[in-house]
């Protein structure tokens, strides 16, 4: 299983938290599930984080069954429509933006 990670490093401004998730769940969520190859759209908003931690206002995660979509993902039209509708998002968050591709495996409890 193949996850690639959108992990936004900052802060939302202040008085804009509900904003910002709006614009998340209403804006790019559904482009994000149009991503081709997608398996999976997570969204996480942060809320807590250990003392000293870098701060992340949000997480997305998109599941992929091999780095062959990810690759066409990324190539596609709807990408790059929510590359650009990624842009309204930044005037409400300062920090940056950074992706990670992982390989791994999902476990259920014992």
């Amino acid at each position: 299983m193949i996850i690639r990670y959108a992990l936004f490093e900052g802060k939302v401004h202040e008085g804009r938290e509900s904003d910002f998730r709006a614009y998340v769940e209403e804006k790019l969520v559904p482009l994000w599930r149009q991503f081709p190859g997608a398996e999976d759209v997570q969204v996480y908003f942060g809320v807590e984080r250990d003392d000293g931690a870098p701060e992340y206002a949000l997480m997305m995660a998109i599941r992929y069954p091999d780095l062959e979509q990810v690759a066409k993902a990324l190539q596609s039209d709807v990408r790059f429509e929510s590359r650009d509708v990624t842009q309204g998002l930044m005037t409400m968050f300062t920090g940056r933006i950074h992706h990670h591709v992982l390989d791994g495996k999902q476990y259920s409890p014992a």
